[in-house]
């Protein structure tokens, strides 16, 4: 799984909460009927005692316990004693039965040693909600693409394509990226005017990540030296803070976007270097969009920092008008 510690802590809290409030919904239940139906009361004290003397034997005096098979015959003896006086009187058999949110995994997250699928759904909403991506996801992602928002008439002269046939070559790209996600190792940088569609693009890879149970960060370039900022200078809570950083430059899939917005000084600078040397030696895989032009990128960040750019990644165009004004006008 792709979850920090503190992550799965979390969630397996959340099954030790489910179990007890499971088990007290059992206990409320017997504790109503046992007042309503005294004898009920005595059948479970005498399957109690059964079973307590019978563990007693097994450990103090293993020659005078019951025979297995006569236990076996009194225990559902009284069992089945149980659920006639409960249907007798309008419940269901196992009204008094162990309660469980999941029954495949008994609300322990494993079967066999193996993650239940109720596990799997709880690591996919906490992969989400730590993505920043939880609520956009479904509104953009590749079910939702629609390139008939790009002009499929005119040529952009240093593509030799189309607006549409460029950006249907970008989806394929990002579905190729997504398919070989666990295989191989790229980086992307998507590069173009404001509201061509680079950051829509983002959005459907990281969902189909994150629905895969992926590690996904997604911060804006302002965003991710925020906090690298506040890391460096402001150390309020030194853990916490470490933590955050360390799962940034560890996740599966770090999208950046926006970058060339954030203050260009040499904090950022070598923060950039550093976030992408490390997760290339990590062959941890970064997404970057941008509305600096190739040329901008070459002269707004230092050269060992291009260098990296145009060593480790992959560039692509996206070229086209406003999809935000076209939507709005739509």
């Amino acid at each position: 799984m792709g979850l920090s510690n503190t992550q799965y802590r979390d969630i397996m809290y959340k099954y030790d909460q489910l179990r007890l409030k499971n088990k007290r919904l059992v206990a409320s239940r017997y504790e109503k009927l046992f007042e309503k139906f005294p004898k009920l009361r005595e059948i479970q004290n005498e399957i109690i005692n059964l079973s307590t003397n019978q563990a007693r034997m097994e450990l103090l005096n293993p020659d005078e316990k019951l025979n297995e098979e006569t236990y076996r015959a009194k225990k559902e003896n009284l069992i089945a004693q149980k659920r006639e006086l409960l249907i007798k009187n309008g419940y269901p058999a196992d009204f008094l039965s162990p309660v469980y949110t999941c029954k495949d995994c008994k609300d322990t997250g494993y079967i066999n040693n193996k993650p239940c699928h109720c596990l799997k759904q709880y690591e996919i909403k906490s992969l989400y909600k730590n993505s920043n991506l939880a609520d956009i996801l479904e509104k953009e992602n590749f079910n939702t693409f629609n390139p008939d928002f790009y002009d499929n008439k005119h040529i952009i002269e240093n593509l030799s394509l189309t607006a549409r046939e460029n950006i249907l070559r970008v989806k394929d790209v990002c579905l190729d990226f997504v398919k070989h996600f666990d295989t191989s190792y790229d980086n992307l940088i998507f590069y173009g005017e404001t509201g061509v569609g680079k950051t829509f693009l983002t959005h459907c890879i990281a969902k189909e990540l994150l629905d895969t149970s992926h590690t996904v960060v997604y911060l804006t370039s302002l965003q991710l030296f925020d906090i690298l900022e506040k890391n460096k200078f402001y150390k309020t809570d030194e853990y916490l803070n470490n933590e955050q950083i360390s799962y940034i430059l560890n996740c599966e899939l770090l999208i950046i976007d926006d970058l060339g917005t954030e203050l260009a000084n040499g904090f950022t600078t070598s923060q950039l270097y550093y976030f992408i040397e490390e997760r290339h030696m990590n062959q941890k895989s970064t997404i970057i969009s941008t509305n600096l032009s190739f040329q901008e990128l070459r002269e707004r960040y230092s050269e060992r920092i291009f260098s990296r750019f145009t060593g480790y990644y992959n560039f692509y165009m996206i070229a086209g008008d406003d999809i935000r004004i076209k939507i709005a006008i739509s």
